[in-house]
């Protein structure tokens, strides 16, 4: 059975969903950002039990198929903007990745979460960005070519635009601002 759980967005978020899923009594089977498998059907005592515990820890687990397609939209998007090899389109990428049509996507997660895809994929490979920035050695043209900018320019302009400020002055800030993943 596979489950969705919302803000699993990291490995430690990983680990503590497991930590969960198992004292349950559940047996799991894969368990990456965003979902889990596992090897039994669940109880309707169980899926309450699950969710309270899941809850108590920042988590939800989605049962609405709306829900559950946003959430799968979301997770693709962190996966594209990550990508070390060439990126495709995010339409096409997203079309064929869940295998829907992009537009029915694109109305879904904008009534949903308020914000078009392009949008929150920006702001994901503006905070990817600000994160090489500050854990990397990276210039700003090799954060560029990696986040599939066509330009440094076009990285520095997207990336004033969403910040207010140059890639070059935020790395210089002592205490520079990020936003989680699972916030945007």
């Amino acid at each position: 059975m596979k489950l969705l759980i919302k803000n699993m967005v990291c490995p430690r978020c990983i680990s503590a969903a497991k930590t969960i899923l198992e004292s349950e009594g559940l047996t799991v089977k894969s368990i990456s950002l965003g979902d889990a498998e596992i090897k039994e059907e669940l109880t309707g005592e169980q899926r309450l039990s699950l969710a309270r515990k899941l809850h108590d820890i920042g988590f939800e687990l989605l049962d609405d198929p709306r829900s559950q397609l946003v959430e799968q939209i979301r997770i693709a998007v962190q996966q594209w903007v990550r990508m070390a090899e060439e990126r495709p389109k995010l339409s096409d990428y997203l079309s064929h990745h869940l295998n829907k049509d992009y537009s029915t996507l694109s109305k879904l997660f904008s009534e949903v979460r308020g914000v078009t895809i392009e949008r929150f994929s920006i702001l994901h490979r503006i905070e990817y960005a600000k994160e090489l920035l500050c854990y990397s050695q990276l210039s700003t043209n090799e954060i560029a070519y990696r986040l599939g900018y066509s330009s440094p320019a076009h990285l520095s302009s997207q990336f004033k635009q969403v910040t207010g400020m140059t890639p070059k002055v935020f790395r210089e800030l002592e205490k520079p601002g990020r936003t989680p993943l699972d916030a945007l």
